[in-house]
């Protein structure tokens, strides 16, 4: 295993960065922000150079790369202030299970259009009632002849405003037990019955939340990813801590906890690398403010009160860095288990150092770091959501204590 990039993946870098320069946080980014407006125009030529597909398969338009190289752009467009929240959601989350688990006229249908960026797919799980304890899930999704209806509701619902469809986690009855079994669904956004509704949400963001009511939305067969006993595979290639009773696992135990982390990993290994991007640009923005700023004759730059907590900032990104692409390398060569530990630790450290990394930016600035010139302040807030986003600090706490150190459960 080596953390040495190839030549291809500097040049991939390169190439994101430049376009990140020419769509950056202040020029761009921030004013598109503050209007709430989402990103329409780097979306596209992302789209267009192929960046959003980059881990996409090649038969279907994308890059035929792994998560490494997604994270990699993703890191780059944060490291400008140009972060896209949707590439989390539409080529990792979405891409990833319908590329594993989708028919082929599912893939056929959605890959090439996922990967170019001229199609968005939501991904919705998360029940205002249910939280991480994913099992608790009450949307439902009944037969009625060759249709499916599907009933429920869902809370924090990124991007749906621009998106075409929303990959729905649901549940479905077992003809032979009886049970409510996971099943993951496409629904187009203007589906008859399909309301969203955006939440006010106080921090600056081009991004809206939604909260969705789904009220008998009827869609046909093969709205269900996949064949119909691949449900519970499905949504292991989703996004939570899912728990769920020893009987309702597919085949064998091992098997399941394997597909689990399969689609655990993608997620958190993009938010780290989001994150680690937004620690980078306001780290950049603080050396490049202390270099210049003098008082008494002297760059603040000089001081050891400015240096070394900057210092520590860079050690701890480059230490987040670090575990996000060991787990990047470990997903890609197939270790879901080593990849588990590690994409949930690299998600808490990102987080952890990126908060760090823009306190310390506004801090360097003084006043000015509170000031809309630099926009400091509105990104601290960005930051901030990678502490409880798309899985809280204290599960991921809950995991390594768990999975790692192997204490016994707490809930």
């Amino acid at each position: 295993m080596s953390f040495i990039e190839t030549e291809e993946q500097k040049e991939l870098r390169a190439s994101v960065s430049k376009l990140g320069e020419r769509f950056n946080y202040v020029d761009y980014v921030l004013p598109k922000a503050r209007k709430g407006e989402p990103l329409t125009e780097l979306w596209n030529e992302a789209g267009k150079l192929g960046f959003l597909g980059v881990n996409l398969p090649e038969e279907y338009g994308g890059g035929g790369a792994g998560i490494y190289e997604l994270a990699l752009v993703q890191e780059e467009l944060a490291a400008q202030g140009a972060g896209l929240l949707l590439v989390v959601v539409s080529p990792a989350i979405c891409g990833t299970i319908i590329g594993k688990y989708g028919t082929a006229e599912q893939k056929q249908q959605w890959l090439p259009s996922l990967a170019d960026g001229s199609k968005i797919m939501a991904f919705g799980i998360t029940e205002a009632d249910a939280g991480s304890n994913s099992h608790q899930i009450t949307t439902t999704a009944r037969r009625d002849g060759d249709d499916w209806i599907l009933s429920g509701n869902k809370i924090y619902i990124s991007g749906v405003d621009q998106a075409d469809a929303v990959l729905i986690v649901a549940r479905t009855e077992d003809s032979k037990t009886g049970k409510l079994k996971p099943a993951l669904f496409i629904v187009p956004t203007d589906s008859p019955g399909f309301v969203k509704t955006q939440m006010e949400m106080d921090i600056i963001e081009p991004d809206h939340q939604f909260i969705l009511f789904l009220d008998d939305v009827r869609l046909p067969a093969d709205a269900l990813v996949g064949e119909a006993d691949a449900a519970l595979m499905q949504l292991f290639a989703g996004l939570d801590d899912v728990r769920l009773p020893a009987d309702a696992l597919v085949g064998e135990a091992d098997a399941a906890l394997m597909q689990l982390f399969a689609g655990l990993n993608p997620e958190r290994i993009l938010g780290a690398s989001m994150a680690i991007g937004m620690g980078r640009y306001a780290l950049n923005a603080a050396v490049k403010f202390a270099n210049e700023r003098t008082v008494w004759k002297t760059p603040i730059g000089a001081h050891q009160g400015i240096s070394h907590p900057l210092a520590q900032v860079k050690i701890e990104l480059e230490l987040a860095k670090l575990m996000m692409q060991k787990a990047a390398v470990l997903y890609d060569s197939g270790d879901d288990f080593g990849a588990a530990e590690a994409a949930n630790m690299a998600k808490y450290a990102a987080a952890e150092a990126s908060i760090k990394a823009l306190d310390q930016a506004i801090q360097t600035h003084g006043g000015a770091g509170l000031t809309k010139e630099y926009g400091l302040a509105a990104m601290l807030g960005a930051a901030r959501i990678a502490r409880v986003a798309p899985v809280s600090r204290e599960m991921i706490l809950n995991f390594v204590s768990q999975h790692s150190l192997g204490l016994p459960r707490s809930y």
